[in-house]
Parts: structure tokens; sequence; C-alpha cells
């Protein structure tokens, strides 16, 4: 593998490794934004550009924040399993934690799983220990790691993003 290409720490579960993204991710990301069956679901399939231009925004916050998406892989086996992070573009009122799992990577705890961890470093690493998920409001899937993470939300909608649901976490302790 080539040098991960952001500052982001090793993080690790009983069976997850969380590693900055590095080169040979894109081509499984790209896979993911242009075929996903969820994000066909969702209308939100892309192409390659938008595939490249969402890994760059993801390499691009570790550098202005310094926190961003994960990589995702289970220990020992470097296949991308999807990106678990903090995003916090510029016109948004507050950070995210967001999950992209892969279709083989579904309905396995991988994502809550990986969240608790990203939620906990974000804690201890930043202060940010208040988030919310941004979740499209047929997206019953995030919804329900949403849920075991301990979120809720009441139906309002984010500002950039009509049709998402604004999903509270419960406040960390840093």
């Amino acid at each position: 593998m080539t040098q991960p290409l952001t500052n982001a720490p090793r993080l690790t579960t009983d069976r997850l490794v969380l590693r900055g993204p590095s080169q040979e991710d894109l081509a499984e990301h790209v896979r993911f934004v242009t075929s996903s069956p969820q994000l066909a679901a969702q209308d939100e399939l892309g192409d390659r550009d938008d595939a490249w231009f969402s890994m760059l925004i993801g390499i691009g916050h570790w550098q202005w924040h310094g926190y961003g998406f994960f990589t995702l892989q289970e220990h020992d086996t470097p296949t991308p399993l999807g990106r678990v992070g903090i995003l916090n573009h510029d016109s948004w009122p507050q950070p995210e934690l967001a999950w992209h799992l892969y279709e083989d990577a579904i309905g396995k705890g991988f994502a809550t799983e990986a969240a608790t961890a990203v939620r906990d470093w974000a804690a201890q690493a930043h202060g940010l220990t208040h988030l919310v998920s941004y979740i499209d409001n047929k997206n019953t899937a995030s919804q329900g790691v949403a849920t075991r993470l301990g979120a809720t939300t009441d139906g309002t909608r984010a500002p950039h993003e009509p049709d998402a649901e604004i999903w509270v976490h419960p406040k960390v302790a840093a």
C-alpha cells in the first residue's frame, strides 16, 4: 500500500482498522459511487468524477480540520469496506458523523463499530462532543445505525440537504 494521503491516525476496534485514505482506495470508491444499490435507491449515483471529487473532499477535510473520512477494513484484509468519519463543509451548521459502507460490509455491524470509534476519537482528539448525522429520510439502514449509536431525530431537515433529517447524537465526554 502507498503512503496514506492524510495525517489520519490509525484506529482499531475488535474487528476493524480505520486508517487514512490511500490511492488504492479510489477504485473501490469509484465502484461504490457509480453503482451502489444504496445510492441508486436515493437517486444519488454519480460518475467517476463525482467519486474523485468526494475522495478529494475527504482528504481535504484532514488538511483543513484535522479530521475527515477514515477508510475502513477488517484486520489483515486490505480490501476497503467503506468510509466512516467526521465531515464539516464550510456552509454546514456543525460537524457530521458520517458513514458509507460498501455492499459487502452491510449488515455486519461494521458501521456502528467504526462510528463509535470515530465518535470517541473525535471527542478526545478534537473536543467534538456534540455531533449530528444528516441522513436521507428514505435511508432506513443509516437510520438504524444512528439509532444504535443513540442518536435521535425529530424530523427536522438539514438546511443544506432538504431530503436529509438531522440526527442528533448524545454528547460524549472529551
